[in-house]
């Protein structure tokens, strides 16, 4: 399906491309670009958007499904829902019999509040991320965004989505590992320092950032590990080298919460995938009435896999309606 949504997409003037981990973003940057296109396109054949028509009440009499609206009452032989993680809609969804898995955020960032990274906001590097609280096991990797509240980035929002159940039940208070040089251990940094101290002597630490990591970055983990910015690599002894070893490979942080903004993307929870035949997207407990999207318990990681998700469902209702 990622082909075809792909070629939909360059026909009408609008260049996706891939990244190195899969993720899929529209050419521009801009996801306003795909919000023109799909009004664009739906204006072009003609289908109806009306707003400002709160949905107030579904029900089905005599095999017809009525739709009581703010605006009025509408009936059809078939209905679809796609309305996405709406805390209403899914009242009314659970009103016709069917069970609704409780909505946790998914895809946050994690505030931290820790003076290694207070002054870094903007810095982003290749990292490894993994949860260290409890039996928990969490981890991820990818690219890591210092902000000026704490950590984001697809490898942070990967973990949020994967672990979005887990970390609510720990109420988002949690320890958090970064290896900021990706894969390297700890024992292969050490290694790695002492080979740069029998070549690089006569530099200071400071100069030059090793290991992957942004210089930033690296000066303040220089820091927090006891040596000074005038501090030649011969000057430094080796139990020094082992803390920045460490420091670089297995930083602890303290995670106190999502994003202050509340800016999560997608909502884990819905409508339970047991209730629905998936060859057609349609509702087990009654005949015509279909789902697509974020409004059943489906949530995906960052970067379109949402949105093929919500697209793959709706091409298959189309197809089930219109057969």
């Amino acid at each position: 399906m990622t082909g075809d949504t792909i070629d939909w997409f360059e026909k009408r003037g609008v260049p996706l491309k891939i990244e190195e981990d899969g993720r899929m973003f529209p050419e521009s940057n801009s996801s306003q670009t795909i919000i023109d296109c799909f009004v664009n396109e739906a204006q072009r054949l003609g289908v109806e958007v009306l707003k400002n028509h709160s949905v107030k009440k579904i029900q089905k009499e005599n095999e017809i499904w009525k739709v009581e609206a703010e605006k009025g009452e509408f009936t059809s032989d078939k209905l679809v829902i796609a309305t996405g993680s709406n805390a209403k809609i899914w009242n009314l969804i659970k009103d016709l019999g069917h069970t609704i898995i409780p909505p946790v955020p998914s895809l946050f960032t994690f505030n931290i509040q820790d003076s290694r990274i207070k002054d870094l906001p903007g810095i982003a590097t290749q990292a490894s991320v993994k949860v260290v609280s409890g039996s928990i096991k969490l981890e991820s990797e990818g690219a890591l965004l210092i902000t000026h509240w704490g950590l984001s980035g697809p490898a942070i929002l990967k973990l949020s989505a994967w672990g979005a159940r887990d970390l609510e039940k720990l109420n988002y208070q949690f320890k958090l590992k970064v290896n900021w040089s990706l894969d390297v251990s700890t024992e292969e940094a050490f290694e790695k320092l002492k080979e740069i101290k029998q070549s690089n002597s006569k530099q200071t630490l400071f100069k030059y950032a090793q290991l992957g990591v942004p210089k930033r970055l690296w000066q303040s983990l220089v820091t927090i590990s006891g040596i000074l910015e005038t501090q030649k690599w011969a000057e430094t002894t080796n139990k020094q080298l082992q803390e920045v070893a460490n420091h670089i490979t297995q930083s602890i942080f303290q995670v106190n919460g999502k994003s202050t903004f509340k800016e999560e993307f997608v909502t884990a929870g819905g409508v339970d995938l047991k209730e629905i035949d998936f060859k057609r997207y349609e509702s087990r407990l009654h005949k015509n009435l279909y789902f697509a999207g974020e409004v059943l318990n489906i949530d995906a990681i960052t970067g379109g896999f949402n949105f093929q998700n919500a697209w793959t469902g709706g091409y298959i209702v189309a197809k089930s309606i219109t057969a």
